[in-house]
């Protein structure tokens, strides 16, 4: 069997699989072709001709293409769930990803932004004419903020998610996966005022719109965003993860315990929430170097 044949099965087998995002189907593709024109440069068609000192071939090769140590991980996941298939039909007689670690790597902490910058841009959308779309952009930065919400879970919602009674909302995360978030009453004051523009039998539809009555898309999103932090913020990235980011750290600033932040985020593992940990430990040594006398 040819090395792009296996690939096309496991693929196809991919395609089978339950709660698997989209987004990581596409990731298994794109790195299982670029490692099939690898094998191709270095005439290895044949999935009996791979190997580990092949795989460990291809790694040097992604770290002198400059590919980040985290996306090199990301590629060995990728093949490690390639070879283990091929172990299980009985291609190959063992997984030559099995004595290759992932590389390393620094886990950048993430910008936020500050609870004023987060206030001024609140007033920033009051006072801006956004015309019929000011409670809908309102709505939006309130839940990537106050629910702490991916992009793709706020394009994902629909009225019937909100639940105002319970103020909770049901949220469709990554393999998806649902969880409940909690809406704090200042989220509720402006996602009610929307909500209410709706008719009763409306609520399975889409809770944010295009101008054409669509369901809004993660790049528009971002577009809007961008647009918007810029007018008060000059932190460098200005995308709709920042409000996540912002949200996750200014829990833990006042005290949340990790565990409950994780299932607010819908991590899959504490490590993940950890990260912002550090973003709390990095302010309070700014706090402290500025204002404590013997700093």
């Amino acid at each position: 069997m040819t090395i792009a044949e296996a690939v096309s099965s496991f693929s196809k087998e991919l395609k089978n699989v339950t709660g698997l995002a989209h987004n990581t189907m596409i990731s298994y593709q794109t790195d299982l072709k670029q490692f099939t024109s690898f094998c191709t440069e270095k005439n290895t068609d044949e999935v009996n001709r791979l190997s580990e000192r092949l795989l460990r071939n291809f790694v040097i090769h992604l770290n002198e293409e400059g590919i980040s140590k985290n996306s090199i991980g990301r590629k060995l996941a990728s093949l490690r769930g390639f070879f283990a298939y091929l172990v299980k039909n009985g291609y190959l007689k063992q997984n030559p990803a099995k004595g290759i670690k992932n590389p390393r790597s620094k886990r950048n902490i993430p910008e936020t932004l500050s609870v004023d910058s987060f206030i001024e841009i609140v007033k920033f959308i009051e006072r801006k004419d956004f015309s019929e779309q000011k409670r809908q952009t309102q709505s939006i930065i309130e839940l990537l903020y106050g629910c702490a919400l991916r992009v793709s879970e706020l394009c994902n919602l629909n009225i019937s998610d909100i639940d105002l009674d319970r103020n909770t909302i049901r949220v469709s995360g990554k393999g998806s996966k649902e969880r409940i978030v909690p809406l704090g009453e200042k989220s509720r004051s402006v996602i009610e005022p929307y909500i209410l523009t709706f008719e009763k039998d409306f609520t399975d539809r889409p809770l944010f719109t295009t101008a054409k009555g669509k369901r809004i898309y993660p790049r528009l999103v971002q577009r809007l965003v961008k647009k918007i932090i810029a007018e008060v913020s000059d932190i460098s990235k200005k995308s709709p993860h920042i409000f996540r980011h912002s949200a996750a750290t200014h829990m833990l600033d006042r005290g949340a315990d990790l565990m409950s932040v994780k299932e607010i985020l819908g991590h899959e593992n504490l490590s993940t929430t950890q990260i912002y940990t550090h973003v709390s430990v990095e302010r309070l040594k700014k706090t402290y170097k500025k204002a404590h006398p013997k700093s």
